[in-house]
């Protein structure tokens, strides 16, 4: 009797086996059977989700196969858990896989592939986004996530993980993603903690000097990666609150739309307020920097108060920056081997009208981003010319090309134009001859200094504009041209063939064809044209 029901436990036993064998095969084999048998009462796999945890004891829960019976079906085994998948839907999702596929390797005769060293619940992750595009993946394990999808070669997969990781990276983690990202060799996860120290380079600064040189510029260049916009804003407002436009023009605008559909709108109000102010505008890493001041009530009657800062158009925030030391109005100010260059001006006080007796400034002050501090540096080298005091343009005219500035001013006694160059790597100033005469061109009033690839100058007289070029490696002056008459002020920009600046008489900006001289205006501004910054800002 012991005997016979010793004999029926071991039928039992083998019967068991056979049935656990047939359904594993049945699971594999039938898709259709195998939703329906894999988890009595769920119905769903979206709703499977809510059992995080059990596809680690449900074999179902572990198979991935199309809809139609996908005929190759591999068992992949990672850490703790063998996945069955069907090899030509993985194939679209890895690199990895698909080359795999593809070879005689012995893992794929016997539709065994061992990843042992791959953690068993990011895979499943992994196959839940690539079969069901769901995707689960705790915040705080993204790093394991982006480690595996890498290594995988799963694109879409590593891309979602990275989409998330853009949200979440932070001040105090950002740099060891950035070291995890150098441990894997992955590409993607560096530009991705790049692209995000990239749009707060100067806020991050104590993070960016960790960087090694090479990112450093890489996190610099990808500022100006985004979209291109023409920005404007008011230099200088002499007028009280009374007048209605003060408050309008307290802000920057960017011309937006088509050309046939061009319109101003603002998109950043100052940071101070004020009714009065004279401010100069540089751009610098795509930051906009205005350095000047702006008026304000003492127990006393008014005092201006010296002022700097800087915006950053990714965030649109601002913040206050370090003062200038001397106090200039009407200067220039030009942004040159990662600093920024204050140039000329005269006495900042009162927003008096200069006359014959004011002064420019022969002192030079270089501006460090990144300590945030002016210091002076070499002087003009006034000798026997002079600049002319304006109310209409910075003074004097000043660019930059490659690790020079370049001043270009008048000499007294003949009128004839004279371009100094300023070396920033050896602090020192020489005069760029031959100078431009008076016989070569009539140019009483000098509107624009730029670059292309040579110093452009805009400049006019009664009757006409003068355009003309000068270069640096030859030191020779191109030839003149003459175009229409047109009174310019305020400070302009240069981009490829075209130079736009500011017109008080045709209340807008004109945009100036190098190629043909011919000038198109733009939509009028918020605001009425007087003394402007027209510039580029790229977000």
């Amino acid at each position: 009797m012991n005997a016979f029901r010793q004999y029926l436990m071991i039928l039992f036993e083998w019967i068991c086996s056979w049935l656990k064998y047939g359904l594993t095969r049945l699971w594999r084999d039938f898709p259709i059977v195998n939703t329906w048998i894999a988890s009595p009462g769920i119905t769903d796999r979206q709703t499977c989700q809510e059992y995080s945890e059990e596809w680690k004891t449900n074999e179902a829960l572990r198979t991935y196969h199309l809809g139609d019976g996908g005929k190759t079906m591999v068992t992949v085994q990672t850490s703790t858990h063998a996945f069955h998948v069907d090899l030509g839907k993985l194939s679209e999702s890895s690199e990895y896989f698909r080359a795999l596929s593809h070879s005689r390797m012995r893992e794929t005769s016997e539709s065994l592939i061992h990843l042992d060293h791959v953690s068993s619940a990011v895979f499943y992750n992994l196959l839940e986004f690539s079969f069901h595009n769901n995707f689960k993946v705790p915040r705080e394990e993204l790093g394991t996530h982006i480690q595996v999808s890498s290594y995988l070669l799963t694109e879409a997969f590593l891309s979602k993980c990275l989409s998330v990781l853009a949200d979440e990276l932070r001040p105090d983690n950002c740099l060891s993603y950035l070291n995890l990202a150098q441990e894997i060799c992955c590409a993607e996860l560096k530009m991705t903690v790049l692209t995000y120290l990239s749009r707060n380079v100067m806020e991050l600064s104590f993070l960016t000097r960790c960087l090694n040189e090479e990112e450093k510029d890489e996190v610099v260049n990808l500022r100006a990666r985004g979209d291109r916009h023409l920005c404007s804003l008011r230099k200088e407002n002499l007028t009280s609150w009374k007048d209605p436009e003060t408050e309008c023009a307290r802000h920057v605008f960017i011309l937006k739309g088509s050309q046939d559909n061009e319109d101003w709108h603002p998109v950043t109000e100052f940071p101070f307020r004020a009714d009065k102010w004279c401010f100069t505008a540089v751009v610098l890493y795509n930051y906009l920097y205005i350095i000047g001041g702006y008026r304000q009530r003492m127990k006393r009657g008014w005092e201006f108060k010296m002022a700097s800062f800087r915006y950053n158009p990714f965030t649109h925030t601002w913040v206050s920056t370090a003062p200038l030391i001397k106090h200039r109005r009407h200067f220039s100010a030009v942004a040159c081997e990662g600093c920024i260059y204050a140039v000329g001006g005269w006495y900042l006080d009162s927003l008096v009208t200069p006359d014959s007796s004011t002064a420019l400034y022969t002192a030079v002050e270089c501006y460090d981003p990144w300590e945030d501090t002016w210091r002076f540096v070499s002087s003009l080298p006034f000798t026997d010319f002079q600049f002319t005091v304006s109310l209409s343009h910075d003074v004097p005219l000043a660019t930059s090309l490659g690790h020079c500035l370049y001043v270009l001013g008048s000499i007294q006694r003949t009128g004839e134009k004279l371009l100094l160059q300023y070396n920033t790597r050896q602090d020192s100033w020489c005069e760029l001859l031959p100078t431009l005469t008076r016989a070569d061109a009539d140019l009483p009033t000098l509107y624009f200094l730029g670059v292309t690839d040579r110093l452009l100058v805009i400049g006019g007289n009664n009757s006409e504009n003068i355009v003309t070029s000068f270069c640096v490696q030859s030191q020779k002056w191109g030839q003149v041209h003459r175009a229409e008459k047109v009174a310019f002020a305020g400070q302009g920009t240069v981009a490829g063939d075209e130079v736009l600046m500011p017109s008080i008489e045709h209340n807008t900006v004109i945009k100036i064809d190098l190629q043909t001289l011919s000038l198109r205006a733009l939509p009028p501004p918020p605001v009425s044209t007087r003394y402007e910054a027209i510039f580029y800002l790229h977000f």
